[in-house]
């Protein structure tokens, strides 16, 4: 019959070795009184293990009865106490451990000794065999543990570490310390519990040297991305990933902050040329506003009023038209300005083109002056890949030394590369209409100027014109 036992545990996919197996197997053969032979209690005992297995942390669901899996711990809390009705125990003690493997991460709530136990021996890193009950928590699925052990022969690979980067995240870790530059805010919004009380929800996109990723903000901390300005600096002290839609957010709660810090950090999109996107990609693009067309507004099917504002977007490769929706077409950006657009979705356009759609989930980022993305110092054919070669000689800069200018390059102002001629100087430039009101703004493929005339030209058209360079405008002469 030993060989019966052997054979059911040979069909197992567990952890609990043979001979913790036969021990079962007897004590339920005991159990039971007689009434199931080895074999019998050894197929009871197998339905037992195989009962409540899960293959990641994701398959837990509260609907189960019970489950167990091995997860590593990401984070512990402090102890509770709490009074019971109950006169022999009238003071319960409970912890809440979060852990994670690398299908998702599930809170635990340990109780009485096994909080205390938890509070003074575990330690974030851990990893765990946890056995216990699901059930649906204030956060999500929470599991009430019965029996959990630290297991220090498994590994987990979940990443736990003091500060991260962006390219350090994974799903289930909390206690998130991460330090990025804000490339783009959004407005709060409330929205109605289940128990009837009114929730508040914002987002943030935060962005450094490794990539960049949506923070969201919950209740009171919400109110943060009002406060917030694109190219401030901040640290999101204990923030926990989630996953929506297949990319990995970080959540901030009442639990952590979101601060302002004086730190050097920089976010260096990768950006896509503009003639290898493809419809229905997903893309980071950037380049040089070559024209803006005015704001419109329209009427949704709900009754509300939307906005949206068309740019047209030139880099060193092709160039597209891009729609600024909602808030974004409101943005201080025009003619001569580079700018990224951070996960704009390709569309069909117009005339069989395709276009960028700009909404609410994509980051407008006007680039700082010099610099483009990708940008470290290497040669010629590197940057190139970028889809921004053409800004290397400091084209199109110019929207980064608006101050003087009074705003932004719709406001008319020289090149950057032009900035050594001074005024009064008289210059002669030949470029392409890419702005036809006036002031009228000619391109001629590295830099851009704004000329003062009355004269009529078209988008398209080559001109040169010569005249005297005055308040940082070439004020035509002669025009043909």
């Amino acid at each position: 019959m030993g060989d019966d036992i052997e054979d059911v545990y040979d069909d197992l996919d567990t952890d609990v070795s043979l001979e913790e197996f036969r021990d079962a197997v007897e004590s339920k053969v005991e159990q039971m009184g007689g009434l199931a032979d080895e074999e019998t209690a050894a197929m009871l005992i197998a339905h037992e293990l195989e009962d409540g297995e899960v293959n990641g942390v994701a398959d837990v669901d509260p609907e189960m009865d019970e489950v167990k899996f091995i997860a590593k711990v990401t984070s512990i809390g402090d102890v509770r106490t709490f009074e019971r009705d109950d006169d022999e125990n009238p003071e319960g003690r409970v912890v809440n451990v979060d852990v994670a493997d690398e299908t998702g991460s599930v809170r635990l709530s340990l109780w009485d000794e096994s909080a205390e136990a938890a509070s003074d021996e575990l330690e974030v890193g851990d990893v765990l065999r946890v056995k216990g009950r699901p059930k649906d928590g204030y956060n999500g699925v929470e599991v009430s543990v019965d029996q959990v052990e630290v297991d220090n022969e498994e590994d987990v690979d979940v990443q736990v570490q003091d500060e991260y980067r962006v390219e350090d995240l994974s799903l289930g870790i909390s206690d998130v310390n991460l330090t990025g530059e804000v490339l783009g805010t959004e407005d709060v919004r409330t929205f109605d519990r289940d128990d009837g009380s009114e929730g508040k929800v914002s987002n943030v996109v935060l962005g450094d040297e490794t990539g960049r990723v949506r923070v969201t903000l919950w209740d009171d901390q919400a109110d943060r991305a009002t406060e917030l300005s694109q190219g401030e600096v901040v640290e999101v002290v204990d923030g926990y990933v989630r996953e929506r839609d297949g990319s990995l957010e970080l959540h901030v709660g009442d639990k952590g902050a979101v601060d302002v810090v004086d730190a050097d950090v920089a976010f260096e999109p990768a950006t896509t040329p503009i003639e290898s996107l493809e419809l229905e990609d997903t893309a980071d693009i950037a380049g040089v506003i070559r024209s803006a067309d005015p704001k419109r507004t329209f009427d949704r099917d709900d009754g509300s009023e939307g906005q949206v504002r068309n740019v047209r977007v030139q880099d060193d490769t092709a160039d597209i038209r891009v729609a600024l929706w909602g808030d974004k077409a409101d943005l201080d950006i025009g003619p001569g300005d580079e700018v990224a657009f951070v996960d704009v979705e390709i569309q069909d356009g117009w005339q069989d083109d395709i276009e960028a759609s700009a909404g609410w989930q994509s980051s407008v980022i006007p680039l700082s002056e010099g610099a483009a993305p990708g940008d470290d110092g290497g040669d010629a054919e590197d940057s190139a890949s970028t889809g921004l070669g053409a800004f290397e000689d400091g084209g199109g800069d110019d929207s980064s030394s608006s101050d003087d200018a009074g705003g932004s390059q719709s406001n008319g102002t020289v090149a950057e590369t032009d900035a050594d001629a001074a005024d009064g100087e008289e210059i002669e430039f030949t470029g392409v209409v890419v702005q036809a009101q006036n002031p009228v703004i000619l391109d001629d493929g590295e830099e851009t100027v704004s000329v003062e005339t009355e004269a009529d030209v078209t988008l398209g058209q080559e001109v040169t014109v010569r005249g005297l360079l005055e308040d940082g405008r070439l004020r035509a002469e002669e025009l043909h």
